[in-house]
Parts: structure tokens; C-alpha cells; sequence
């Protein structure tokens, strides 16, 4: 009787290659803004403010799926950064928001170019109509599980 088991489909899955892709994706794009002093988190929250409106931390956990503690984390690293600033709401003066600087927007626009650099080398064996592909692929994938999807 042999032993040796067959290999196994896993990887074939679009679940397993969008996990180990999308890990090795965002460990290059965290070393990439690594010089900006920012993690891709953060990143995230300054695109969560960059609408323009001005949210409390608590509806940006909200909004987000995290923690209020990690928002309120995150948020302190981007105020010392000079990246957001919280101020008193207006409606409510017991409440803060938290609202992305000049100088966030800047940050915001680095990380940009980082992400947009990245996507130039990883799609760089793809045909125009492959990133096309890719890119609504993505946004299909991203709106079945109820993330914003990109458009």
C-alpha cells in the first residue's frame, strides 16, 4: 500500500491564492510607505477620511470593522505624524472627529504613488485587457463581501 498522499487542490482555490497573494501584496506595498513612518492600516484610515467628512473614531471602527481601540491607535500615530487632527464636533461639543490634514492628504497622495508603482510591477506580464479583467474581477469580489469597491 503507498502511503504518499495525493497533493492536495488548496492552492488551486481562489480563496488560498487570494490569501497568500494578497499577504505577500501587502507585506511589499508596508515596506514600500515604511519610510512615510506608516503601515498599510493606516493608510486605510487616512482613505476613510479622505471623503472629506469628518467622522468620530467610533463611526470610523464602524465603517471600518475594527476595533474602536485600533482606530484610537491608529489615530494618535497619524495626529503625532501631523496626518489628521481631531476637533470638536460641531453638532455635538462633547464629541471629537477626526478630519485629514493638508499634510494627510500629502501622506495619503505618497501612499498612493507607492500602491500605483506596485500594481505597475505586478501586473507588468499582463495585457491591458488582463488588468481590466483583474481589476473588475476585484471590485466583484470586493462587493460580494461588503467592501468599497474601488469605483
Amino acid at each position: 500500500m503507498n502511503d504518499v498522499k495525493k497533493p492536495t487542490g488548496l492552492p488551486r482555490t481562489v480563496a488560498f491564492r487570494l490569501g497568500t497573494v494578497g499577504a505577500v501584496v501587502a507585506d511589499r506595498f508596508a515596506a514600500r510607505i515604511e519610510e512615510l513612518d506608516l503601515k498599510p492600516k493606516h493608510a486605510g484610515l487616512m482613505t476613510a477620511l479622505s471623503h472629506g467628512e469628518a467622522a468620530s473614531q467610533q463611526e470610523l471602527a464602524g465603517r471600518l470593522g475594527v476595533a474602536p481601540s485600533l482606530v484610537v491607535a491608529l489615530a494618535d500615530h497619524l495626529e503625532r505624524l501631523g496626518a489628521i487632527e481631531r476637533v470638536r464636533d460641531p453638532a455635538d461639543r462633547r464629541r471629537q472627529v477626526l478630519r485629514l490634514t493638508a499634510h494627510g492628504h500629502t501622506l495619503l497622495a505618497a501612499c498612493e504613488q507607492a500602491a500605483r508603482e506596485l500594481d505597475d510591477e505586478l501586473t507588468a506580464g499582463m495585457t491591458a485587457e488582463q488588468r481590466t479583467a483583474l481589476q473588475r474581477a476585484l471590485g466583484v469580489l470586493a462587493a460580494e463581501t461588503g467592501l468599497p469597491t474601488g469605483e
